[in-house]
């Protein structure tokens, strides 16, 4: 009997009844079938077709056919099903430490591409150690952290690099992420549960990285910069800030990394010629630098939530009752930061972001290399958005895959990769800046020695 040919899919959107795949859902709809758009064909995926249903009605009035798939991350035969019908999965389900690997292994399997939006270091990490390879050889590109973790850190980087033109150097950039809203600020379940499990597992990802091979480390002009202090004033931007231990920083090094090991960025599988001109001279426009993440809020009371959030996860997280009070009990442990049924859409709507990337460095590199080296000059940028994790999550995801669907040829054959390296030479900066999320020049200063 002659096997009966699945339908194809340019992408597959799976999880999409869950809190956040609904909402890239609604993305998504908007580029079905548009002038231009590479997008046109769509199937949603998930566990139930009742909820995917509902998700579509809820989505768009106008797109009621689109097909709906069962699949189900613990039956492994449905996702190879799923997988063998898409040219790419968006995959929404998390957490991906629990979740994740066995959509990757049908895409890879099955030579598709994939992304996701995990912010969950020991999860990507993994996926590379165990996956690249295979992923290299069928063709499959498998890119995580497509969502609010870890673009708009990674282009914001980028784009604050772009800023030093030479002989000007970077040494250090610091994030300053703002959450603004006149209505409260409720986070993404979701990622609190990817929190609190990331808490529990530190260690294997510690033993990850200490049994793979180390990898190249980017030169950084300069002394490495102080620790500075916990909790920190930074007064030209009049905010308190405390690190916050996102997967952005780990993210940004992977790229950094790998630009180490190939400066011209990573060949396409059937590049253009003029691609592979604008790739080379665009990564030569960018200077590795040491990065981190802090959150900030304008007064001091504000630091108390995200301090009583963070102290509640790392020390609760590592133990089991710890954990299941704080997954039973989000909100008496973040003080309503985050809770079981996530943010109304009148709480997600009125949300928005700030990042501030504070670089320091030196005017001409030649300074950066004598012992008493002190930065002379300091670049300021920003990346300006709507809320994180329902709205931003899905425009980064989802012009990540159009650009996937529509420049294939000039990018990677197959492989496990951090955004930036696939991302940074092509168009998203601008395709963001289109959607809703803005990058900006705020300041370029000459520091004077004190």
């Amino acid at each position: 009997m002659a096997e009966v040919q699945l339908p194809t899919y340019d992408i597959i959107i799976f999880g999409a009844s869950g809190f956040t795949g609904k909402y890239v859902v609604r993305e998504a709809l908007k580029f079905l079938d548009s002038p231009n758009s590479p997008l046109k064909t769509l199937a949603l995926a998930g566990r139930n077709t009742s909820k995917l249903s509902q998700t579509l009605k809820w989505a768009s009035t106008s797109h009621t056919d689109v097909p709906l798939i069962v699949a189900d991350t613990s039956d492994p035969s449905s996702l190879r099903r799923m997988a063998s019908q898409a040219k790419l999965v968006l995959d929404c389900v998390g957490p991906f430490r629990l979740y994740g690997e066995p959509v990757v292994a049908a895409c890879v399997e099955a030579g598709c591409d994939y992304l996701d939006i995990s912010g969950e270091p020991e999860f990507m990490e993994r996926m590379e150690a165990v996956y690249h390879e295979k992923a290299a050889d069928k063709g499959s590109l498998v890119i995580s952290a497509c969502g609010f973790d870890s673009i708009p850190a990674e282009i914001g980087l980028m784009h604050n690099s772009r800023q030093w033109d030479s002989p000007a150097v970077p040494n250090r950039v610091e994030a300053y992420l703002t959450l603004e809203s006149d209505k409260r600020i409720v986070g993404n379940f979701g990622t609190f549960e990817s929190a609190v499990l990331g808490v529990a597992n530190a260690d294997k990802l510690t033993e990850l990285r200490r049994s793979r091979p180390k990898r190249a480390r980017p030169t950084i002009p300069g002394p490495p910069p102080p620790k500075g202090s916990t909790i920190e004033h930074q007064k030209e931007l009049g905010l308190w800030a405390v690190k916050l231990p996102s997967a952005d920083a780990t993210v940004v090094r992977r790229t950094l990394s790998i630009l180490a090991e190939n400066p011209n960025g990573l060949q396409g599988v059937n590049e253009d010629p003029k691609h592979a001109e604008k790739r080379s001279s665009f990564w030569s426009t960018i200077k590795p630098a040491h990065f981190g993440v802090k959150i900030g809020t304008k007064s001091l009371l504000g630091m108390i939530g995200i301090i009583v959030t963070g102290l509640s996860i790392g020390l609760l997280g590592s133990f089991s009752f710890g954990r299941w009070l704080l997954l039973k009990f989000p909100s008496v442990f973040t003080l309503g930061g985050f809770r079981k049924k996530g943010p109304t859409e009148e709480e997600v709507a009125s949300a928005s972001f700030k990042m501030w990337f504070i670089g320091h460095g030196f005017s001409d590199a030649n300074l950066a290399s004598q012992a008493t080296a002190k930065p002379d000059k300091e670049i300021i940028t920003r990346v300006m958005g709507p809320e994180i994790g329902y709205l931003t999550t899905p425009i980064t995801l989802i012009q990540c895959a159009l650009i996937l669907l529509k420049h294939r040829q000039d990018l990677p054959k197959g492989g496990v990769f951090p955004p930036g390296i696939v991302f940074g030479p092509t168009d998203l900066q601008d395709r963001l800046q289109e959607n809703g999320i803005s990058f900006d020049l705020i300041s370029k200063t000459v520091l004077t020695s004190t």
